[in-house]
């Protein structure tokens, strides 16, 4: 068993159109064999890993997949995410088009700051969708963009670890800017302007 000693504790979603392979991701994340035949997930499932990261931290991360669909997502599902994995199928190009609808909700439900990364799955399969064309995509909106394949493996640990790592590096910048915290530095260098003798 892992142990329970981490530095930062995160939420992350994944979310995405039905059969994208959201489940099969996740599972390789927590470091599952690969299962050819995981059924459709039909309710919300939960997930957690912990991660030494590059910098030397360690994170906790809990996991939530979803069925699929936008309708069944609502504002408490999103309460207390610090991160969204959007997964599209690059074998359909469906799923890709599905994206700003799904982009949309996420902004909605989960804030306009929330850091998103798209991830195209199933790049062992044949493509619809081309790399230039999705991350161009990603780009244009100021979101991440990583390929994977959950079947091979290829891509998963490296897109866990930069999304976890820019969530942490976002995160530590919005701690930062709190009143609070920025009140008390203040209040350290603050100089007795008194001009009393």
């Amino acid at each position: 068993m892992e142990s329970e000693n981490y530095d930062y504790l995160l939420k992350l979603l994944v979310v995405g159109d039905s059969a994208v392979g959201k489940t099969s991701l996740i599972l390789r994340i927590i470091g599952e064999e690969w299962d050819s035949n995981i059924t459709p997930t039909l309710a919300i499932d939960f997930f957690q890993k912990i991660q030494k990261l590059s910098n030397g931290k360690t994170v906790k991360i809990a996991i939530w997949d979803t069925v699929g669909q936008e309708k069944t997502l609502t504002n408490s599902y999103y309460r207390g995410a610090n991160g969204i994995i959007l997964v599209y199928n690059v074998e359909n190009r469906d799923t890709f088009d599905h994206l700003s609808s799904w982009i949309e909700e996420i902004r909605i439900h989960g804030g306009k700051k929330i850091p998103i990364i798209i991830v195209g799955n199933k790049i062992d399969q044949f493509r619809s969708v081309s790399f230039n064309e999705a991350s161009i995509f990603a780009s244009e909106r100021d979101i991440l963009y990583a390929e994977t394949s959950s079947k091979t493996q290829f891509g998963v640990k490296e897109m866990f670890e930069l999304f976890a790592e820019k969530i942490i590096e976002t995160k530590l910048e919005n701690i930062k800017t709190k009143d609070g915290f920025v009140l008390k530095n203040q209040s350290k260098n603050k100089k007795n302007n008194n001009n009393c003798c």
